[in-house]
């Protein structure tokens, strides 16, 4: 290997090319004595080969030093993690995780839940995509879906079989007038909850019949929850 000898530093790394003459004679005469040295041999190479190597190296020093800052610095919060004793929850916490789940078990057990592949085959939609439609609607505010492991159901009560199972027109004039003060599962439990001012009935059970009752069931409630 006939390169001439060179040294170019980085970051406090240094590479070094030539013959092991002058990489020795180098190091020999280097001020500040380093206190790690690689050498690499080649048994083979031209010059723009080697300096290339040199400066390959040169690139990926401060990369190595880095990752290595960074998994002491995993290894570290691993080992917190572990020392650390698991806290439980505060109690009323569970207590209002356990009312939430029996809440939306009721939910889903009170009215037929379908998902938007199920509505694309009650109304014929195209079996391509069969979801496009019934999130569509529900992106257009014309219905609305809870979620549930994963996968949006759609209320069956809010579906007009005479129309192809489309969503009933009054659904939007009611989530619109709730849409800013309920969430999803907010309008399921309103929908599938006892109404006063219905005279003790369920929203979703006269929302085909008497929607007008129905949409004035919604803005009284905005107003009661206006009034605290």
């Amino acid at each position: 290997m006939t390169a001439p000898d060179a040294t170019v530093a980085l970051a406090g790394f240094a590479t070094m090319t030539g013959t092991p003459e002058q990489v020795r004679h180098r190091l020999d005469h280097l001020g500040g004595k380093p206190k790690q040295v690689i050498a690499l041999t080649l048994e083979q190479g031209s010059e723009p080969a080697v300096r290339a190597l040199a400066e390959t190296f040169e690139s990926i020093a401060p990369l190595v030093g880095a990752i290595l800052a960074r998994r002491q610095s995993e290894a570290m919060q691993s080992i917190l993690e572990a020392l650390v004793p698991q806290v439980p929850p505060p109690q009323h916490m569970l207590v209002e995780a356990r009312m939430t789940a029996e809440a939306r078990k009721a939910v889903l057990e009170s009215g037929d839940w379908l998902t938007a592949a199920q509505i694309a085959e009650m109304a014929g939609f195209s079996t391509n995509n069969p979801s496009a439609q019934p999130n569509k609607w529900k992106r257009d505010g014309l219905i609305f879906a809870v979620r549930h492991l994963g996968i949006d159901y759609f209320p069956g009560y809010a579906l007009d079989p005479n129309t192809g199972y489309r969503p009933l027109k009054p659904l939007a004039a009611v989530l619109k007038v709730l849409s800013g003060s309920k969430d999803d599962w907010g309008l399921a439990y309103w929908f599938a909850s006892d109404n006063s001012f219905l005279g003790g009935k369920r929203p979703q059970d006269l929302l085909a019949e008497k929607p007008e009752r129905v949409i004035a069931a919604a803005e009284d409630e905005l107003q009661g929850a206006a009034h605290g």
